[in-house]
Protein backbone atom coordinates (compact mmCIF):
# COMPACT_ATOMS: atom_id res chain seq x y z
CA UNK A 1 0.00 0.00 0.00
CA UNK A 2 1.23 3.69 -0.86
CA UNK A 3 0.50 6.87 0.03
CA UNK A 4 1.55 9.41 -2.57
CA UNK A 5 1.80 13.16 -1.58
CA UNK A 6 1.55 15.85 -4.34
CA UNK A 7 2.51 18.95 -2.96
CA UNK A 8 2.60 21.92 -5.08
CA UNK A 9 5.50 23.22 -6.07
CA UNK A 10 6.23 27.30 -7.49
CA UNK A 11 4.42 25.98 -10.42
CA UNK A 12 1.14 26.22 -9.37
CA UNK A 13 -0.33 28.82 -11.09
CA UNK A 14 -0.61 26.13 -13.90
CA UNK A 15 -2.87 24.40 -11.94
CA UNK A 16 -6.29 25.71 -13.23
CA UNK A 17 -5.80 24.71 -17.04
CA UNK A 18 -4.37 21.24 -15.91
CA UNK A 19 -7.27 20.38 -13.90
CA UNK A 20 -9.45 18.57 -16.05
CA UNK A 21 -6.83 16.70 -17.12
CA UNK A 22 -5.50 15.84 -13.77
CA UNK A 23 -9.28 14.92 -12.90
CA UNK A 24 -8.98 12.47 -15.82
CA UNK A 25 -5.76 10.42 -14.55
CA UNK A 26 -7.29 10.33 -11.10
CA UNK A 27 -10.99 8.95 -12.46
CA UNK A 28 -9.03 6.20 -14.59
CA UNK A 29 -6.98 5.42 -11.24
CA UNK A 30 -9.84 4.77 -9.29
CA UNK A 31 -11.50 3.00 -12.71
CA UNK A 32 -8.51 0.64 -12.42
CA UNK A 33 -8.63 -0.33 -8.69
CA UNK A 34 -5.32 1.55 -8.11
CA UNK A 35 -6.26 4.96 -6.22
CA UNK A 36 -8.53 4.09 -3.10
CA UNK A 37 -9.10 7.60 -1.58
CA UNK A 38 -8.12 10.86 -2.90
CA UNK A 39 -8.20 14.34 -1.28
CA UNK A 40 -6.50 17.75 -0.71
CA UNK A 41 -3.93 18.57 1.74
CA UNK A 42 -4.89 21.55 3.74
CA UNK A 43 -4.88 24.81 3.39
CA UNK A 44 -4.52 24.33 -0.23
CA UNK A 45 -1.02 22.66 -0.03
CA UNK A 46 -1.81 19.85 -2.92
CA UNK A 47 -3.50 16.33 -2.82
CA UNK A 48 -3.11 12.88 -1.14
CA UNK A 49 -3.62 9.52 -2.88
CA UNK A 50 -4.14 5.86 -1.29
CA UNK A 51 -2.73 3.18 -3.73
CA UNK A 52 -3.25 -0.91 -3.38
CA UNK A 53 -2.57 -3.42 -5.47
CA UNK A 54 0.12 -2.12 -7.54
CA UNK A 55 4.14 -2.46 -7.63
CA UNK A 56 6.08 0.11 -6.55
CA UNK A 57 7.63 0.53 -9.99
CA UNK A 58 4.01 0.55 -11.77
CA UNK A 59 2.86 3.28 -9.37
CA UNK A 60 6.10 5.70 -10.26
CA UNK A 61 5.20 4.79 -13.86
CA UNK A 62 1.45 5.73 -13.15
CA UNK A 63 2.33 8.99 -10.82
CA UNK A 64 4.89 10.28 -14.11
CA UNK A 65 1.83 10.42 -15.91
CA UNK A 66 -0.07 12.82 -13.79
CA UNK A 67 0.05 16.01 -15.66
CA UNK A 68 0.23 17.96 -12.73
CA UNK A 69 3.39 16.27 -12.34
CA UNK A 70 4.50 16.16 -15.48
CA UNK A 71 3.88 19.82 -15.93
CA UNK A 72 5.79 20.54 -12.25
CA UNK A 73 2.73 21.63 -10.67
CA UNK A 74 3.24 19.53 -7.86
CA UNK A 75 5.89 16.99 -6.30
CA UNK A 76 4.95 13.72 -6.07
CA UNK A 77 6.54 11.59 -2.58
CA UNK A 78 5.51 8.37 -2.46
CA UNK A 79 5.21 6.58 1.03
CA UNK A 80 5.27 2.52 0.69
CA UNK A 81 2.99 0.92 3.90
CA UNK A 82 3.63 -2.53 5.15
CA UNK A 83 0.28 -2.77 6.88
CA UNK A 84 0.27 -5.77 9.67
CA UNK A 85 -3.19 -4.32 11.19
CA UNK A 86 -6.08 -2.92 10.18
CA UNK A 87 -10.08 -2.19 11.25
CA UNK A 88 -12.12 -5.39 9.85
CA UNK A 89 -14.03 -2.75 7.26
CA UNK A 90 -9.92 -2.20 5.75
CA UNK A 91 -8.85 -5.59 6.13
CA UNK A 92 -8.45 -6.17 2.50
CA UNK A 93 -5.40 -3.78 2.51
CA UNK A 94 -3.71 -7.00 4.51
CA UNK A 95 -3.69 -8.88 1.63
Amino acid sequence: MFVVLLRFSDNKARAAELMAAHNAWIQQGIDDGVLLLVGSLKPAAGGALLAHGVSRADLDARVGLDPFVAAGVVRAEILEIAPNRADARLGFLLD
